[in-house]
């Protein structure tokens, strides 16, 4: 019996459940890991995220023998240009249309007041328990619109808290970029050489996957962003600019970003003149046309090769289990995870193979 597939697998579960609830009950050993991770996460993955952005120019600059400390050097001064023109021309004007839009969210959430008590004092046929519905929706939104300010306030002094790891990111930029090639063959050295090769492949998969969806999510991100602006301009939608910078932001969240996007303009427009909700929506969806038909397949091709509806489930799933965090982290993670059992798999095969033939 134990040499059926079943009894194994089996056996396998019920290893992983006690290894799971072993490692549940010493988890007091990992919480200093653990808070030490959580420490250097954001550096870490800022330092990761502006790593595969330069890479492409620093091999660009390789190529024509210009040395690496040189290349790093172009680099930041890239970076830092890139900065001063985003400070000195697009900063400004977001910063007064964001203010503007903080100060009139009251005035908006009391026009949405006015308008459904209007439209209920005349629509008498309404029934009670729709009307009662009603109401309740209308002041969730209230609630919502006037507890907007605040939130923004607690979201811009919880920022406060990443500065040190603003600070901390040029630093991981700067040793990514210095020795990040070292480091495969660096634990390579303490591998027997099938194992060394079999790890190498890994972390070539691992690193065209990340690649593929850091620099195809920039890439997808200011197209929709510029788009949107553009068409934003064109029907004169107050606060373009604003709602264009936080489409370009929300389209990082595959599949679900664009719908969350597309929100505070069409209420914008809603309330500047309700026919431009409709031009909004249009400008939307030609922007996400345009993406998903043009741009996307030729930037990501298939190289992550996830079905939408697998999207959808890891989306929920992280967005109930971390928030907004879960939401920014959960495909780039079942990708890379994704990827490694894919690679120990075709490994599982190519040895089944190999002991057959």
């Amino acid at each position: 019996m134990i040499h059926k597939r079943w009894f194994q697998v089996l056996v396998s579960g019920i290893l992983l459940c006690l290894l799971i609830l072993l490692l549940h009950e010493i988890s007091f050993f990992f919480k200093p890991f653990l808070t030490y991770a959580a420490a250097i996460a954001f550096p870490l993955i800022g330092g990761a995220i502006l790593f595969y952005i330069s890479r492409p120019l620093m091999h660009l600059l390789e190529h024509y023998k210009v040395p690496r400390l040189a290349s790093i050097l172009v680099i930041f001064l890239v970076f830092i240009l890139a900065g001063f023109l985003v400070v000195q021309f697009i900063a400004p004007i977001a910063q007064q249309q964001f203010s503007r839009l903080v100060e009139n969210i009251p005035r908006m959430g009391e026009m949405i007041t006015e308008t459904i008590t209007y439209w209920q004092q005349n629509q008498d046929i309404i029934p009670d328990q729709f009307n009662s519905a009603l109401e309740n929706v209308v002041q969730t939104l209230q609630d919502s619109l006037d507890a907007a300010p605040g939130v923004i306030i607690n979201v811009v002094s919880q920022l406060v808290g990443f500065v040190f790891g603003l600070v901390l990111i040029p630093f991981f930029l700067f040793f990514m970029l210095k020795d990040g090639h070292k480091l495969v063959p660096f634990l390579k050295q303490f591998m027997n050489l099938r194992v060394a090769g079999s790890f190498d492949r890994l972390a070539k998969s691992l690193d065209h996957t990340l690649h593929s969806f850091i620099i195809g999510q920039l890439i997808v991100s200011v197209f929709v962003g510029l788009i949107l602006l553009v068409g934003y301009l064109i029907i004169g939608l107050e606060y373009s600019l604003t709602l264009a910078l936080f489409a370009m932001l929300m389209n990082v969240i595959p599949f679900v970003g664009p719908f969350l996007a597309v929100i505070p303009a069409i209420l914008v427009a809603l309330f500047q003149e309700p026919i431009m909700a409709v031009y909004v929506a249009i400008i939307m969806i030609i922007a996400q046309q345009l993406e998903g038909n043009l741009v996307s397949p030729n930037v990501m091709g298939k190289a992550l090769n996830i079905h939408p509806l697998t999207i959808i489930t890891v989306i929920l799933a992280a967005g109930s289990l971390a928030g907004f965090l879960g939401l920014l982290f959960a495909i780039p993670a079942y990708a890379v995870i994704k990827t490694i059992i894919s690679h120990f798999y075709q490994e599982w095969l190519d040895n089944r193979k190999a002991a057959h033939d």
